[in-house]
């Protein structure tokens, strides 16, 4: 039978039987569901290179249903400071979850690569994870085209920098309104997190921790308009 050889990130792993473990994996191509056979014993061979918070080489047979057979592994790199920290192994699971279900109807390279900048940027403790939590929900409300309106208002008016505004989560566009909780600080992280393209560089902003809580919630608050989070 035709093998199939790629990259591959563990986004979930359910054990099966005494010893097998079914694994969810991304890939560049889409989202694979593999049985690994034999992968809890003490010498498997494919242990090493299913690890959480990995990327790998990958082998399979695809399989006549939804699973297929994982039949090799090769660690490729392996993001170690991500287990060395509660706090960002933690994040790193929730992570992990929330792409498996922005990926469940489709799945493209797009997927693959933003997850492996996000478990780059969590293995580097000089960046907070706050910061990299604000660039992976707007990176992914780009990469599914539910970008908020980030230049004009819902009148259609410029955003500027003397006004302040509310949020119309229906339509994803700033109202003018002399109460409204987000500055031009706001809007110009969030056009930040959308456009650049690595999370760390959301730490040179000046001042981003001001008005990071708030952006955050409201970065969230989009997702959730979208996506199951």
């Amino acid at each position: 039978m035709k093998q199939v050889v790629t990259k591959g990130i563990i986004l979930a792993r359910t054990d099966f039987g005494e010893a097998d473990r079914i694994i969810t994996v991304l890939t560049p191509e889409g989202k694979v569901r593999l049985m690994a056979k034999g992968v809890r014993r003490i010498k498997s061979k494919l242990a090493g290179g299913i690890e959480l918070f990995s990327i790998s080489y990958i082998t399979y047979i695809p399989g006549k249903g939804d699973v297929s057979t994982l039949i090799s592994t090769r660690l490729d790199t392996y993001f170690s400071t991500i287990v060395s920290d509660i706090n960002r192994t933690m994040f790193g699971y929730d992570v992990l979850k929330l792409i498996n279900r922005a990926t469940e109807d489709l799945a493209g390279n797009e997927y693959f690569e933003l997850l492996g900048v996000i478990l780059a940027a969590l293995d580097d403790k000089a960046v907070h994870t706050d910061l990299i939590q604000l660039w992976l929900y707007m990176q992914l409300l780009k990469v599914a085209g539910h970008s908020p309106n980030l230049k004009t208002d819902k009148q259609g008016q410029k955003l500027s920098q003397d006004e302040v505004y509310t949020f119309n989560i229906e339509d994803m566009t700033f109202i003018p309104q002399k109460a409204g909780r987000y500055s031009s600080q706001h809007i110009k992280l969030l056009r930040l997190a959308i456009g650049l393209d690595l999370p760390k560089q959301l730490s040179q902003v000046k001042d981003a921790g001001e008005v990071l809580p708030t952006t955050l919630q409201l970065a969230k608050t989009m997702l959730r308009q979208f996506v199951r989070i």
